[in-house]
This record gives C-alpha cells, sequence and structure tokens, in this order.
C-alpha cells in the first residue's frame, strides 16, 4: 500500500538564478497541493544574494512565497559563506526535519545545503545534476561535483548530463530527464516582460544594442584582464550601446579602473528579472559569462558571445545561438563584428526546453516520495 502521509521537501535557493529555477517547482507543487497530494514544500532561502534588485526584487516577480526560512548569511569568502550555510540549515534540520532537500544550480547554498542535509541522513535531489565544464578553477565546478557525488536523485536540462553522471558511476535510475527549469520560468514570464528605465535614458532601439554581463572571478578579478575586457568591447561595438548591468561585486572592482568613460559601454545597476527580460529579447547580441544566460539567449534566439574557455553548457554551442570567446580579444572583436553584420548563425531549441520541467520534476518527486 502506497504511503500518503504528508511528505516535506526543502526547496534551497539563495542566488539570483535559483529563484527562477525553483518558481516552477513551487508552482506545480501548489497545483498538485491543490488537487490533494500529501506533498509539501518549505521555501528555504540561504540570503546569499542580499541586494534588493538581486534577491527581493526577484522573490516578488516570481510570486515566490515568503521564505519559511531565511538563513541571512549574507556574503564572505567561499569557505566563510558556506560554513555559515551549513551551521544555520543544521539549526533548521535539527529542529525540523524534511523528507527530502532539493537544491538547484551549482552556486554555495546548493552545495552546503547538500552536504548538511547529506549528514543528517536526509536524501538529496539535485535539479541540473550533471552539468561539467571541466574547469576546476570555476567554484561552481566543484560545487557541481561534489553535490553530485553525494546526490540520491538528478534531475537533468540535457540527455548529455544524464551521459556524463551514468560515467561517473551513477545508477541510471537515479537520473531523470526533465528539461530545463529556468526556461520555465523564460517562457512563463517574457510576455510579463517590462521596458526598463534605461530604454528611454539610453535612448535605446529594437535589436540595435547589446547586452553585457560579467561577474565570474576569472574575468573581473584580475583588474589588468577585466580592463582589457571591457576594452575590447568597447571598441568592437563602434559605438552601438552596450547595456552592462553591473553586478555588486564587479562594481566595487570597476571602481579601480582607470578610465571610466566608454564610447559603447552604458553601465547601470542591477536589473529585476522583468526588466533584464526585456533587454534580453530585444538586444541585437548578448555577451556574457553566465551559463543560465546563454540557456536564456539560445530560446529567444539572441547571438551570444561568452567570455568563458568552456561550458557546462554545451547544447548552447552545439545548438544553440551562442559561441565561447574565453578571453581571447581578437575573437571577441571578431564575434562582436560579426553580430553587428548580421551574420551570426541560426540556433535550435534543445529537447524539452518547452516550460514543463518543474511539472515534471514534480511528478517524479510524488513517485518517489509516495510510490505511486
Amino acid at each position: 500500500m502506497s504511503d500518503r502521509s504528508i511528505k516535506i521537501v526543502d526547496l534551497i535557493a539563495g542566488a539570483r538564478p535559483n529563484f527562477m529555477k525553483i518558481a516552477p517547482i513551487i508552482d506545480a507543487m501548489r497545483v498538485r497541493i491543490q488537487d490533494g497530494s500529501p506533498l509539501r514544500y518549505r521555501f528555504v532561502h540561504t540570503g546569499q544574494h542580499y541586494d534588493t534588485n538581486m534577491s527581493q526584487a526577484f522573490l516578488e516577480e516570481l510570486s515566490l512565497p515568503k521564505p519559511d526560512h531565511y538563513l541571512n548569511v549574507g556574503s564572505g569568502t567561499q569557505a566563510y559563506q558556506t560554513a555559515r550555510i551549513m551551521e544555520r540549515y543544521e539549526d533548521v534540520l535539527m529542529s525540523e526535519p524534511c523528507d527530502l532537500c532539493v537544491v538547484v544550480g551549482d552556486v554555495n547554498s546548493t552545495m552546503a545545503c547538500a552536504i548538511t542535509a547529506k549528514k543528517l541522513h536526509i536524501p538529496v535531489a539535485h535539479v541540473e545534476g550533471g552539468l561539467r565544464s571541466r574547469n576546476m578553477r570555476m567554484p561552481e565546478e566543484i560545487n557541481r561535483m561534489v553535490t553530485d557525488a553525494i546526490s540520491d536523485l538528478f534531475y537533468t536540462t540535457t540527455p548529455e548530463a544524464g551521459a556524463i553522471l551514468r560515467s561517473e558511476g551513477h545508477s541510471p535510475e537515479k537520473i531523470i530527464f526533465v528539461g530545463n527549469t529556468m526556461i520555465d520560468s523564460l517562457l512563463k514570464y517574457l510576455p510579463k516582460a517590462r521596458k526598463p528605465r534605461v530604454w528611454e535614458e539610453q535612448s535605446l532601439h529594437e535589436k540595435e544594442y547589446f547586452v553585457l554581463t560579467m561577474h565570474r572571478p576569472a574575468n573581473v578579478d584580475a583588474l589588468r584582464r577585466f580592463e582589457q575586457l571591457i576594452h575590447v568591447i568597447d571598441a568592437a561595438a563602434e559605438g552601438t550601446p552596450v547595456i552592462f548591468p553591473v553586478h555588486p561585486r564587479t562594481a566595487k572592482i570597476m571602481e579601480r579602473l582607470p578610465q571610466k568613460q566608454w564610447q559603447s559601454i552604458r553601465c547601470t545597476s542591477p536589473l529585476p528579472y522583468l526588466e533584464f527580460l526585456y533587454l534580453l529579447q530585444h538586444a541585437k547580441g548578448i555577451i556574457t559569462d553566465s551559463g543560465g544566460i546563454t540557456e536564456e539567449a539560445t530560446v529567444l534566439g539572441i547571438p551570444c558571445i561568452t567570455l568563458r574557455e568552456t561550458t557546462e553548457r554545451p547544447e548552447t554551442v552545439t545548438i544553440g545561438t551562442n559561441e565561447l570567446a574565453g578571453s581571447d580579444t581578437q575573437k571577441i572583436h571578431y564575434f562582436i563584428q560579426k553580430i553587428i553584420r548580421g551574420e551570426w548563425k541560426k540556433g535550435s531549441i534543445p529537447e524539452r526546453w518547452d516550460g514543463r520541467a518543474g511539472e515534471r520534476i514534480v511528478q517524479h518527486l510524488e513517485q518517489w516520495l509516495f510510490d505511486f
């Protein structure tokens, strides 16, 4: 007989991309709860991102509930932040255990909560399991590998991610190909995207500007490299506006640049999700070091240049609209010019990036937790 008693699932988020990834899971759970499912969830916000535009605004726009637990860890070094998350999430689980811990993505919150739950003998499910950049200098790659090493379930975005997990010794029955929850959010909220104030301030026009995002330590922490990247992007755009919503961490480093006036680059503060979506949707091209944005660019059909040597999302290159440029200034210049000339490749959308990944995850969770 199936166990129909209440089962509690913790959904962990803490950084900006996490909110887009868990929102479709919460939406699907709400529907099932209304239909009488004994599945329940707790929303655990670690506070890894605490800036209003990077956290609170996202919660409101994505109609996420008030967190059941807010760990309020704030900023700090990798070790300091990870340790605080583990300490505070352990306190939660010691007083209020859950039946399953669901982590998403690859940030410090992902790894820290996975380790904490597993050491308390609580099973862990990893949404976006199996992604690999093969670059161990990326903190995210370490987070991904540690999380996958101890997880009990893997919800993958592509068949290739599942193949990686199987090659690492994980049982096929633990790997469920569901699609991409970040794309669920993109497709749901794209019709609600709203024009940001920077549109009027910079007199922007559709398909006549670039969007730039940069935040990875490899690109922004070494001042000389950061300066070179900014210079080549500014020069290659040849006056075409490059809108740069500056991550708070990047903003501190930008203050040290000797030159702060550019021909093409226009800096702005971080944007709420719906405003950023509007910018992406209407851009001529995107220049980024964010994996998630390359996925969004692929679905939107927008040319995308990635300022990294490797990617854990190869489908955005092989199937989508993305190309890897790394820090090669000649390649960056060439790619930007290629977009300006309208010579970019045409991409397509990967399998199951259809807006239903959240539903598939919740359907499997019910089967796994209640054996029906």
